[in-house]
């Protein structure tokens, strides 16, 4: 536990490091620009409400996306990100040495990818290189963001921070948003320490399943978690203990459509992918995504709403998912199909 943790936060450095951060990709934004006109103004206008109790957390706008299902979106004014994005930067410094290692959401050096590829080692081990069983319970938390109790997660970060400012902040960011009819309930999607949050409130799950159940084979991701046995047994049994554990102790509820126990030889669908023995593919919905997003942007090219350099761009970031996946074929169709040299 540290003692200056609000100076931290609240610091010129601090501050200008997390606009820094906030603003990479946003500059073409209205409020970002706004914000950026007078930055020195504005940053060190927000340091002075934070360093004498007068901040406040500001409204959020509110709109939806299609990430492939509808979300809706929470966005917070420029300042209380960089807010955020302060409090996040050491929030994360102080959780990252407590999380398990196959905790791959909002994390530095791991992610899907990394996530996948821990999973295809697991699934070696499990089934002995492909020569016995392996048994895979996949899980997902029902509307998570939705449903996380507020004072649960305070009282998780009070076990680690004892700074009554950096609490004020926190409880700010976290008391600035409920869900809809759930008075105490709710974290917003868009916010960056959303993220944060989600680690240090699934953490809990994360140690219950490690220390009390005793699972050699784990790994989570944000909401979404696996566990693998060469026994079938196991699952069923792990799956009541996860399930009673996520209600008493969270107050949350595994998504009754998204529990699944199944073979190896089945496939198992992971963040995107779905891993066979010798084999990994992509998940069909991942596909038709892909195809629909390349169509969009070059609808969008001919339309002139949009431009090659963007096409280009979402091409190379699934350039790289195809990468990881045994999809030569389908990475030579999309590329021919969209007007760029083939994978070789």
């Amino acid at each position: 536990m540290k003692n200056d943790l609000f100076a931290q936060v609240t610091s010129s450095e601090s501050l200008f490091e997390a606009w820094e951060t906030f603003q990479k990709g946003k500059r073409a934004r209205r409020d970002v620009q706004i914000f950026w006109r007078r930055l020195e103004g504005n940053i060190f206008r927000l340091r002075r409400e934070l360093l004498s109790g007068f901040y406040r957390h500001g409204e959020y706008e509110s709109f939806f996306v299609n990430d492939p299902k509808p979300r809706h979106i929470r966005k917070a004014q420029v300042r209380d990100r960089i807010v955020h994005q302060a409090l996040y930067s050491v929030l994360s410094g102080i959780w990252e040495p407590t999380l398990i290692h196959d905790v791959y959401s909002a994390r530095l050096g791991k992610g899907t990818h990394y996530g996948v590829d821990r999973l295809s080692m697991m699934i070696r081990k499990v089934s002995r290189n492909f020569t016995i069983s392996c048994w895979a319970l996949k899980c997902d938390i029902r509307k998570l963001y939705d449903s996380m109790d507020h004072a649960i997660l305070l009282e998780l970060i009070r076990k680690r921070i004892g700074d009554a400012q950096v609490l004020h902040m926190v409880g700010q960011i976290v008391g600035s948003f409920h869900s809809e009819g759930l008075a105490g309930k709710g974290i917003p999607i868009g916010n960056v320490t959303s993220q944060i949050f989600t680690n240090i409130y699934l953490s809990e799950l994360d140690y219950f399943v490690k220390q009390t159940l005793r699972v050699k084979w784990y790994g989570r991701f944000s909401d979404d978690f696996v566990l693998l046995s060469p026994k079938r047994s196991d699952l069923f049994e792990w799956r009541e203990r996860i399930g009673d554990f996520v209600q008493k102790r969270l107050l949350l509820e595994l998504h009754p459509r998204k529990v699944f126990i199944r073979p190896l030889h089945q496939g198992i669908d992971f963040l995107g992918y779905v891993l066979l023995p010798h084999h990994r593919g992509l998940r069909t919905s991942t596909k038709r995504r892909m195809l629909r997003r390349l169509a969009r942007s070059a609808d969008g090219v001919v339309s002139g709403q949009s431009t090659h350099k963007v096409l280009s761009q979402v091409l190379a970031s699934y350039r790289g998912m195809i990468g990881h996946a045994d999809a030569f074929e389908l990475g030579r169709m999309l590329f021919n199909s969209f007007s760029v040299a083939p994978i070789r």
